[in-house]
């Protein structure tokens, strides 16, 4: 009942900037914790970064300082915002988020969007 709708990947030139979105959809009473992954060709999936429904954040040090995470809790999107990026960050990025099964059960159920492209290349 529940999907993931990923936006924004893409090519931009080493240095440049992007921006990606995921929006949640379907039956939502709230979202708890929501995150981005990525796997680049020939790596093992990597997380990236996460962030609380309250706003706390993690990164990976690869892309601390030069990424940041967000969320809106009242659109049920959760976005990344990738800057001075290196040809490293190429990889497909996929966004997570953990819903409960109902307003008041404890069992989170793990959503993950289709993945969305994004090179790095000059």
């Amino acid at each position: 009942q529940v999907q993931l709708v990923e936006s924004g990947g893409g090519l931009v030139q080493p240095g440049g900037s992007l921006r990606l979105s995921c929006a949640a959809s379907g039956t939502i009473f709230s979202i708890n914790d929501m995150a981005w992954y990525r796997r680049a060709p020939g790596k093992q999936r990597e997380l990236v970064a996460t962030i609380t429904r309250g706003g706390n954040t993690n990164y990976a040090d690869s892309v601390k300082g030069r990424f940041s995470i967000s969320r809106d809790n009242a659109k049920n999107t959760v976005y990344l915002q990738m800057n001075t990026m290196k040809p490293e960050d190429t990889a497909v990025y996929y966004c997570n988020a953990q819903i409960p099964l109902s307003s008041t059960s404890r069992v989170m159920r793990n959503y993950w969007g289709q993945g969305t492209q994004v090179t790095v290349s000059p």
